[in-house]
């Protein structure tokens, strides 16, 4: 059984000065501790989210969310903590779902507890036909990769327990899907264990996304075809459950 106190919440930010301070706000007044990620902000988000209450990591430049996870998940391992939920700085993540992962997680034993925006009555989240057809393609991947139907591969709303949170915080991906549905499909076929549950999510408070629909489903062909072929990550995933599983 995983506590609170047991459990650090990851937020990466990247220019989010506009909701960091509120998002921080929430994750404390749900109990949990967090610390902020600042991948090489220039608006001052580091110095807000350290006045919020938050711990605080500064990377010198950007080297994107993969990037600012891993950082975050090894300074997790490094203290002791025994799962991680990513959570996003611009706002779209709610607060009130954290203690619901944390539930799936204990109520189930699972390593890893997916947040779909998709299997919510609340849900307020409504891509382009084409970005909706090509995650429901990645979806159907990761469902039968993981042995469980998945209905939000690319949801960075997620609980991580160790040891799968040891590994990725050697291994995850930097690429564009690479720390969000090519992982979850890599742990699935390496025989670690897989949630989904609902979780509402709210309209963006600040930005627009990096990607458009049309760039996005380049970068979604490009993340396939990475998958496919193999790579390092998958295999030294696979070699890491072995060993965890054979001990």
């Amino acid at each position: 059984m995983i506590q609170k106190s047991e459990v650090l919440v990851v937020i990466p930010a990247y220019n989010e000065s506009v909701t960091i301070a509120r998002v921080i706000a929430g994750v404390i007044n749900s109990g949990f501790s967090c610390v902020v990620v600042d991948d090489g902000s220039s608006d001052g988000t580091s110095i807000i989210a350290r006045n919020s209450g938050a711990e605080v990591l500064s990377l010198l430049i950007n080297v994107g969310v993969g990037g600012a996870l891993r950082c975050g998940f090894r300074f997790a391992v490094e203290k002791g903590y025994k799962a991680v939920i990513q959570f996003d700085a611009d706002g779209q993540h709610i607060s009130g779902h954290l203690i619901d992962l944390l539930t799936a997680a204990n109520s189930s034993s699972v390593d890893y507890v997916l947040g779909s925006r998709f299997r919510s009555c609340k849900n307020t989240h409504h891509p382009h036909y084409l970005k909706r057809f090509a995650m429901w393609g990645l979806s159907q991947i990761s469902s039968h990769a993981t042995g469980q139907k998945i209905t939000d591969s690319t949801s960075g709303f997620r609980l991580i327990k160790m040891p799968l949170l040891r590994e990725l915080a050697k291994h995850l991906p930097n690429y564009y899907l690479g720390d969000t549905f090519e992982t979850l499909v890599v742990i699935g076929r390496a025989g670690y264990s897989v949630e989904e549950i609902g979780v509402a999510m709210a309209p963006r408070q600040s930005g627009v996304s990096t990607a458009s629909n049309r760039h996005a489903i380049v970068l979604i062909s490009k993340a396939l075809l990475t998958l496919f072929l193999g790579t390092n990550f998958q295999r030294r995933i696979r070699i890491a459950s072995i060993r965890h599983y054979d001990n």
